[in-house]
């Protein structure tokens, strides 16, 4: 599919965003006075950049708020609720926290345990999408999840948790690579399912439907070469994940801890170019794709 830029940014932006109000919601680091005007506004900042660049990829951004109105089906929806909800929510806790020196908890809690829920619903916006069988698969929300949450640790200078979830995060995301690889060839998916004909045989591609390009190819069918695929494999794993965590097994020091957020956010946006770019949707197969 089409990288787009603004489903690059709100994924990766978003999800770390996300992933520090989680901690500072969940009392992993507790902040008062300016460090939590810091600390909450970055994770603020970061989680509305990425909801604005979301919208700014809907066809007709003026109509965003409709997104909020079909979270019965849609996890779209689900996820611009979820994302509402908690920021409302975490709102008096960093309120208290910056302005009297004090904790909410118990809102404290439930909006750490929203912001992670959020995160994995914005990874359900894709996993549930059968037409796309490298992401319809369970190893795509723990990408997500465990994103958020090592760049959340990183940014709440909790070098010890952020170093363990990298290592994760690299697990998590060689298991997603391998699964996808194999997804659309074992979903049984071909031009003769896809137009119907395959019970007469072998269906082959006369001519394509369009003599030119359209949105569908623009938008749902994108070749990255395999060569190419496992150059910017290799980039988002080491920087996305190897080594930030090889920085952090240094001695402590806000100059390793800085490199390793840079690097962490340089690899994660190569990661997502990935996971956009390499998704095979089925319509592909009716343009010989």
């Amino acid at each position: 599919m089409h990288p787009a830029p603004s489903l690059i940014i709100f994924t990766t932006l978003s999800g770390i965003g996300f992933g520090l109000l989680a901690w500072l919601g969940f009392g992993l680091r507790t902040p008062t006075g300016i460090a939590a005007i810091v600390f909450f506004g970055l994770g603020y900042g970061l989680a509305g950049i990425g909801l604005i660049a979301a919208a700014f990829h809907l066809g007709h951004p003026e109509r965003a708020l409709l997104a909020f109105t079909q979270w019965r089906s849609s996890w779209l929806s689900r996820e611009a609720v979820l994302s509402a909800a908690t920021l409302a929510i975490m709102a008096p806790h960093a309120a208290a926290s910056a302005f009297w020196d004090t904790q909410l908890p118990v809102l404290g809690w439930i909006g750490g345990a929203l912001s992670l829920v959020t995160i994995f619903a914005t990874a359900m916006i894709y996993a549930q999408i059968r037409a796309v069988p490298r992401w319809h698969h369970w190893s795509t929300p723990p990408v997500f999840v465990l994103a958020g949450l090592a760049g959340g640790a990183l940014l709440a200078a909790k070098l010890t948790l952020a170093l363990w979830l990298m290592l994760a995060l690299s697990l998590a995301m060689v298991a997603h690579w391998v699964a996808g690889d194999r997804r659309f060839a074992n979903s049984g998916s071909d031009a003769g399912t896809a137009t119907g004909l395959g019970n007469l045989g072998k269906v082959r591609l006369l001519e394509p439907p369009h003599s030119g390009r359209n949105y569908l190819l623009r938008e749902m069918v994108h070749i990255v070469g395999r060569k190419h695929a496992h150059k910017l494999r290799l980039i988002a794993l080491g920087l996305g994940a190897l080594a930030p965590a090889l920085l952090l097994m240094l001695p402590a020091s806000y100059v390793a801890a800085f490199l390793a957020l840079g690097l962490h956010l340089a690899g994660m946006l190569a990661q997502r170019w990935l996971f956009f770019a390499e998704a095979e949707h089925v319509v592909g197969l009716y343009y010989g794709r």
